[in-house]
C-alpha cells in the first residue's frame, strides 16, 4: 500500500494562513495605517458626553481610552468625571480620594474648574477633573441650587476662557442615569457620543436617551447633537454581535464609526494598574481599535445629528421606539 507523500501533506499546510496568522497580519497592518495617519486638529474645543443610562455598555472604558488615545496624537484632552463611582478617574491614575477637591465642589460650592483640574501621569497633554464619593449627594443638593442645569457648563466655559492653550477636546464621562449630573452634562456639550454594547437589547433604553437629547435641545442646548455612536465589546465570532452591529449601522448609518472596539483582556486589566489601555499594552488589538477611534473621531470633526421628521423624531429614533414596543 503506497503511503501518503508527507513533504507534500505538509507543504499543503501553511502556519500563514491560520486563523491567528490572518490576525496577526491585520493588526500589523492596522498598526502601520496609525502610524502613517495624518490628522488635523482644527485648534478650537469639542466638548463630547459620553452618555448611555444602561450600565455595563463601557462608557467609562470608551471615555478614558479615547482620550488617551486623542492626547497620544497631540491633541490636548480633559476628562470631567461626572460619575460618583470615580471610574475614570481611577484609570487615568489619578487621585481622588474624600479630601481631594472634585466636580462635587465645582457643581455645588462653585469652586473654579482650574482649581480641581489634575495631570494624569499618563501623558502632559492628558488632563482629569476627578470625581470623589461626595458626588454621590450631588444629585439631590442640585435640585436646590440657582441655575441647577447649567453649572458645569458656566465652569467649563470660564476655565476654557482663562486657559492659554486650546483644549481640543473635553470628555464628559456619565453616570448610568438621566439625572441632574447627565442632564448638566448635556447642556455642557456639543456633542453627543454613544457607546452601544453589541449584544442583545443593545437598544434598550436607547429610546428614552434620545427623547431626554430632544428636551435638551428643546429647552437647555439647541447646539447639542448626537455626532458618534460606538459599537463595543464586539465579538466577531457570534451572528448575535454581528447581527447587532448591522442593524445599529442601518438605522445611524452616519452616526456609528467604522471601528468596532472588540472584546479585550487588555481592556479589561489595564484599570487594575491605574492605566488607560493605551498606556498599558499599545499594540494590542484593544488599544489599536481605540486608536482607530480616535482618528475617526478627529477626522469627522462632529458630525451632524440625524434629520428629524415633523414630530421631532429621527428615523432611527422611530424605529428604536416601534422595535422596543413591539418587544423586538
Amino acid at each position: 500500500m503506497k503511503q501518503p507523500d508527507e513533504s507534500a501533506a505538509a507543504a499543503s499546510f501553511s502556519f500563514d494562513d491560520t486563523p491567528l496568522a490572518r490576525e496577526l497580519a491585520d493588526l500589523s497592518a492596522r498598526r502601520r495605517a496609525l502610524e502613517s495617519a495624518d490628522v488635523h486638529l482644527t485648534g478650537r474645543t469639542r466638548v463630547l458626553t459620553v452618555s448611555n443610562q444602561k450600565g455595563g455598555v463601557g462608557k467609562t472604558t470608551t471615555t478614558v481610552n479615547v482620550a488617551a488615545a486623542l492626547a497620544s496624537v497631540g491633541a490636548k484632552v480633559l476628562v470631567i468625571d461626572l460619575d460618583p463611582q470615580g471610574n475614570a478617574s481611577t484609570a487615568l491614575g489619578v487621585p481622588h480620594t474624600a479630601d481631594i477637591p472634585s466636580v462635587y465642589d465645582v457643581l455645588i460650592d462653585e469652586f473654579p474648574l482650574a482649581d480641581i483640574v489634575q495631570v494624569s501621569p499618563e501623558s502632559p497633554n492628558l488632563l482629569c477633573a476627578p470625581s470623589t464619593i461626595h458626588l454621590a449627594g450631588a444629585e439631590i443638593e442640585l435640585v436646590s441650587q440657582v441655575a441647577r442645569e447649567h453649572r458645569l457648563k458656566t465652569a467649563l466655559d470660564e476655565y476654557l476662557a482663562n486657559l492659554d492653550e486650546v483644549i481640543d477636546f473635553v470628555l464628559i464621562d456619565c453616570p448610568p442615569s438621566l439625572g441632574l449630573l447627565t442632564i448638566n452634562a448635556f447642556t455642557a456639550a456639543g456633542e453627543l457620543l454613544i457607546p452601544i454594547q453589541c449584544e442583545y437589547y443593545a437598544l434598550e433604553g436607547l429610546s428614552q436617551l434620545l427623547g431626554t437629547v430632544r428636551m435638551i435641545q428643546k429647552h437647555l442646548n439647541p447646539g447639542l447633537t448626537l455626532s458618534t455612536i460606538v459599537l463595543t465589546m464586539y465579538d466577531g465570532r457570534t451572528r448575535l454581535a454581528q447581527q447587532v452591529a448591522e442593524e445599529v449601522r442601518e438605522h445611524f448609518a452616519k452616526e456609528v464609526l467604522d471601528t468596532v472596539i472588540p472584546r479585550s483582556v487588555r481592556v479589561s486589566e489595564a484599570p487594575s494598574f491605574g492605566q488607560t489601555v493605551i498606556a498599558y499594552d499599545g499594540q494590542s488589538a484593544g488599544a489599536i481599535a481605540y486608536r482607530e477611534a480616535a482618528v475617526e473621531i478627529i477626522r469627522r470633526d462632529g458630525q451632524p445629528a440625524a434629520v428629524k421628521n415633523a414630530a421631532g423624531q429621527s428615523v432611527a429614533e422611530q424605529h428604536v421606539e416601534s422595535k422596543i414596543e413591539g418587544g423586538a
